[in-house]
């Protein structure tokens, strides 16, 4: 099934839970996250067909008016990007690792999107803004060439906002390292 994500961050969370109440209610879209992110934002993610996400995301603006700081609507969106959001992937084991590290959340998640449909890759996790001053990482896993070639895509995305930090590949990781990244 074909999904659409749409986010809100606002720089209120009093704001955002409001927000948050306002777009469950706009249109049927599912409510993946809503949350406080650091430093002191809210953010709220929902997923739907694209004319459902994209009333939410309207009605979201409106409410959240001058406490919006950021917004994404995101259509076609693969597969493995909504568990990966969601700490839900089932990864089992590393092969080779790649990491991408963002200045914001929206950023974050349409770099793992290209990724993942960029190359065979599996997503680890999509981690959005807690405990990180509201930046974003996604780690992925593949074969080293399949590895690169996602970063890249995800990289090259990143670009056009300037939004990334940092990207690595790391060949042949160590076993232990992968509860750590989970």
């Amino acid at each position: 099934m074909i999904r659409t994500i749409g986010m809100i961050e606002l720089n209120s969370i009093a704001r955002g839970i409001k927000t948050a109440d306002a777009m469950i209610k706009a249109a049927e879209v599912e409510l993946l996250l809503a949350k406080t992110i650091c430093p002191g934002k809210y953010i709220v993610l929902i997923t739907g067909n694209v004319g459902a996400v994209t009333a939410s995301i309207e009605a979201a603006v409106s409410i959240g008016g001058k406490h919006v700081v950021d917004k994404l609507l995101l259509p076609n969106v693969h597969e493995q990007v909504i568990p990966a959001v969601n700490e839900a992937t089932g990864v089992v084991k590393l092969k080779d690792l790649g990491v991408m590290e963002f200045f914001s959340v929206a950023t974050g998640i349409v770099a793992a999107d290209a990724a993942a449909k960029a190359a065979d890759v599996q997503l680890i996790e999509v981690r959005l803004g807690m405990g990180m001053g509201g930046k974003s990482f996604v780690t992925l896993t593949g074969d080293v060439s399949a590895v690169k070639n996602a970063i890249e895509a995800g990289v090259n995305v990143s670009l056009e906002t300037g939004m990334l930090v940092n990207s690595e590949v790391v060949s042949g990781p160590n076993r232990d390292l992968l509860p750590h990244l989970l």
